[in-house]
């Protein structure tokens, strides 16, 4: 397949670097912007037939690819910053920006079939249910060590926000205390210790998910989205809420009221920033 100027592997770069965000900021989906760059299917439709055309696709994927990496360490020491030293104002726009998704994510969930009881028991079952293992994931599970196998569930988690539009992998890493750890590793070029394991979740979680949820949401649209939701509403207000199983919970010691008018401020921007980014991926789907 020759490539067209208009996606020349320069632009094609830029991409990569532009879907980079999804990796790395909370409230930001790397499906979506694959979605809004107009490579989500082709790249959905390569990992689910993963034979079919291996190297026409390979090839165009590589400089997608060498742009995330760019794009991650690029954007990784900024974002650290700010979380160290503006965390309660940067966490309530990062919630902000998945509430302002949540109008999208909410007509996708009903696209095909209008919404039913089961619909709202998946989404009801869900919230309650992964907002209480989120939030005890510590208590039941341990913590989650940021080494090479905790950075292979970043990876996979990551992966699953690409492969799901909507679905940020930020938040999650936030609770479960990868995400400092993982933005630390990106600033190093940490490759052995964060970059690899990373790779290597994402690749297996691509390779091996990809056809299963390609399956799941054309045979049980209505209910996986509503699942997602219930995660998405969940890991949102565990964001906001301190905790002290968690090991990057938000704290707000020493909040003052500009923290909080501040903190006002960057909602309404990221809630504003969330809804724009939807309707883009809604136009451009």
């Amino acid at each position: 397949m020759q490539t067209t100027r208009s996606d020349s592997p320069v632009k094609r770069f830029f991409k990569g670097v532009i879907i980079a965000l999804g990796f790395i900021l909370p409230g930001v989906s790397g499906g979506v912007l694959a979605a809004i760059l107009g490579i989500y299917e082709r790249l959905l439709g390569f990992m689910a037939h993963f034979r079919q055309n291996f190297k026409r696709d390979f090839w165009y994927f590589v400089p997608v690819g060498l742009g995330g990496i760019v794009g991650i360490a690029l954007l990784s020491a900024p974002l650290e910053y700010l979380l160290a030293h503006w965390q309660v104002i940067v966490l309530w726009g990062f919630a902000g920006a998945i509430i302002g998704t949540l109008p999208a994510l909410m007509r996708t969930a009903s696209s095909h079939t209008p919404r039913d009881a089961a619909d709202y028991g998946w989404f009801l079952g869900t919230l309650v249910i992964s907002g209480g293992l989120l939030y005890f994931m510590s208590d039941l599970f341990g913590t989650l060590p940021a080494n090479f196998g905790g950075f292979m569930v970043a990876g996979v988690l990551i992966a699953l926000g690409v492969l799901v539009p909507g679905l940020s992998p930020s938040n999650l890493l936030l609770i479960l205390g990868l995400f400092t750890p993982m933005l630390t590793g990106f600033k190093n070029f940490d490759l052995l210790g964060v970059y690899l394991p990373i790779a290597l979740g994402g690749g297996l979680a691509m390779i091996l998910f990809s056809k299963g949820m390609d399956y799941l949401i054309h045979r049980f649209h209505s209910r996986v989205y509503h699942f997602i939701l219930g995660i998405v509403v969940a890991s949102t207000v565990l964001i906001l809420v301190p905790n002290p199983h968690a090991a990057e919970s938000i704290s707000y010691a020493g909040a003052t009221w500009s923290t909080w008018l501040y903190s006002g401020v960057a909602l309404v921007l990221g809630t504003a920033l969330g809804y724009w980014m939807s309707r883009l991926e809604m136009k451009y789907k």
